[in-house]
């Protein structure tokens, strides 16, 4: 099982605000170089949310849909996959206010379930979803500062297939 972690703080916003940007999945492709396509089946007010995604990954893409689980109250997001590539892949998204700023901590676990191949495939699919998530929220927001390791300068849309 693979963990990717990336941590960001958008400055000078409201926390709820940036939890409904965040949430707009079906605006990735246009902010994500690495993401080609979303679709979004059904999103708040639904209690019954879920999408489905595409990545460039490797030579080819990567797809799944998951079931998307989403509280305004805790101004988090829940996601798990319910078809796709990944043996299992699930993560939450948490956000919170922190003084005038936001902090926006996003967490996932995958596993393709090929052992022989994790030490390839792991590292790229990593990549691509943290890089994925960078992308996005620094696309919302002016100003965020992506905490960490993650590297954007790799990741421009005409060198962003993995």
């Amino acid at each position: 099982m693979r963990h990717v972690e990336l941590k960001a703080l958008v400055p000078s916003e409201d926390a709820r605000t940036v939890f409904d940007a965040v949430i707009r999945w079906e605006r990735y492709p246009e902010l994500a170089p690495h993401v080609h396509t979303t679709t979004v089946h059904a999103s708040l007010p639904s209690t019954e949310c879920s999408s489905s995604w595409e990545l460039h990954f490797r030579s080819g893409l990567l797809r799944w849909t998951e079931r998307d689980e989403f509280s305004v109250e805790d101004l988090t997001a829940r996601f798990e996959q319910t078809d796709g590539d990944f043996d299992s892949f699930t993560g939450r998204w948490i956000l919170r206010q922190e003084g005038a700023d936001v902090a926006v901590d996003f967490e996932a676990d995958f596993d393709f379930g090929i052992p022989s191949l994790e030490g390839i495939l792991d590292p790229i699919a990593e990549r691509v979803i943290k890089e994925s998530v960078a992308w996005a929220v620094t696309g919302l927001f002016p100003g965020v500062r992506v905490l960490g390791d993650a590297n954007l300068t790799d990741a421009r849309p005409e060198t962003a297939v993995a």
